[in-house]
């Protein structure tokens, strides 16, 4: 078997909903991250042997598979091919494992494992919807609901808080940590992972987006305690959109390559993969997939939690990383050091791809060298990657 190792890593600024990206079409944003990532590496674009793209809403304009579609607006040949799949929200991590996986099996030596999403041209749901209005449950098989008790997330979420015994005040003081940490990291430059991209301002002209357009230097949090729960109006619940994922626009793209290939040609290898591992969990509590999943790729790689010198677990709400921090126990200045989905955006299906991008760059800058990804999937499952910093 090859040895299936990284050669680097990159993302756009995730962009708010309606915000500096809401010109860009997907597809585009996927090219313009593609060629972004060829620059940065220096590979020879005839060698890449194929574009694995990750995109939850794979509807509009971002049907008809926008991984064949972004490599005919990019750099790469036209005769390189690309495929776009659907694991939602760890649709860009389960793409980066394909690419490894087939590199692994030796069918390549160089594959892009990458993921885009357009929340402001291509709403949640669309593919469910086929346009018209939808929860995004009306149109699911009837016999699914007397097998299991599909909820919300963010219902989930809620019953999740219920579970752990999480306080407003706990997922409340959890996202104005992101911010904080998220708005120093760009203060202080660090997210060199990121590739720049021109895009629209509010008054119509165009904007260099150089940084995560949702991080939050100052945190108003009168208003923050004020907002009202998202999913149980009647003020019985916790979860708030101060305290969950924002809806962002991003791309992302990882270039994964057999390791004698990559040394072969010259290029500089940073990590290898010690586990990748994807799992089922309970469909209504449907986003604690993190905790099996975190146990399984530790036990996979021969690591304890302990071991580990940066952690990405994505924020789809608080009381997910909550919880999953009260039963796996880490040190919790490892976990999110730069800030997660709660201060800079979660553009579904780009963000695997992107944390990973995240996760390596801080791994750099820090001297770590063992960094774990961990994401919650909505129906009940979860991704996680552990990797080693070469």
């Amino acid at each position: 078997m090859s040895e299936a190792v990284i050669v680097d890593a990159v993302r756009t600024p995730f962009g708010r909903r309606g915000g500096a990206l809401r010109e860009y079409r997907p597809d585009a944003l996927l090219a313009h991250v593609l060629d972004g990532l060829l620059d940065r590496t220096g590979v020879d674009a005839r060698k890449i042997e194929d574009v694995i793209d990750g995109t939850v809403t794979l509807a509009g304009e971002q049907g008809a598979n926008p991984a064949r579609l972004a490599v005919l607006l990019s750099k790469l040949p036209v005769d390189v091919p690309g495929v776009s799949l659907n694991r939602m929200c760890g649709s860009g991590q389960q793409a980066v494992h394909f690419a490894a996986q087939a590199v692994s099996a030796g069918d390549m030596d160089y594959v892009i494992g990458c993921g885009v999403e357009s929340m402001s041209r291509v709403p949640m749901f669309l593919d469910i919807g086929l346009g018209g209005p939808v929860n995004g449950f009306e149109k699911l098989d009837p016999e699914l609901f007397k097998r299991h008790e599909l909820i919300h997330q963010g219902e989930s979420a809620e019953r999740i808080a219920d579970k752990w015994g999480l306080s407003r005040q706990d997922v409340d003081d959890f996202a104005k940590e992101s911010h904080r940490r998220a708005a120093l990291a760009q203060h202080a430059g660090w997210n060199r992972e990121l590739i720049p991209v021109t895009g629209v301002a509010p008054d119509g002209g165009p904007l260099r987006l150089e940084r995560d357009e949702g991080v939050r230097a100052q945190i108003d949090e009168a208003k923050m305690a004020s907002l009202k729960p998202a999913f149980r109006p009647e003020g019985k619940g916790v979860v708030t959109a101060a305290n969950s994922s924002q809806l962002s626009d991003g791309a992302s793209a990882v270039l994964v390559a057999s390791a004698h290939a990559a040394r072969a040609d010259g290029l500089r290898v940073k990590a290898r993969f010690r586990s990748r591992v994807a799992v089922g969990s309970d469909p209504t509590m449907q986003l604690t997939g993190v905790i099996p999943a975190t146990r399984l790729a530790l036990a996979k790689a021969g690591l304890t939690i302990g071991d580990l010198d940066w952690i990405e677990i994505n924020e789809a709400f608080a009381s997910v990383v909550l919880s999953w921090a009260k039963e796996l126990k880490p040190d919790m200045a490892k976990v999110n050091p730069w800030g997660g989905a709660i201060a800079h955006g979660h553009p579904l299906g780009a963000t695997g791809a992107g944390l990973m991008a995240k996760m390596l760059t801080g791994l750099e800058a820090t001297g770590g060298t063992l960094g774990l990804q961990v994401m919650c999937i909505g129906h009940g499952q979860a991704t996680a990657t552990v990797i080693e910093r070469i």
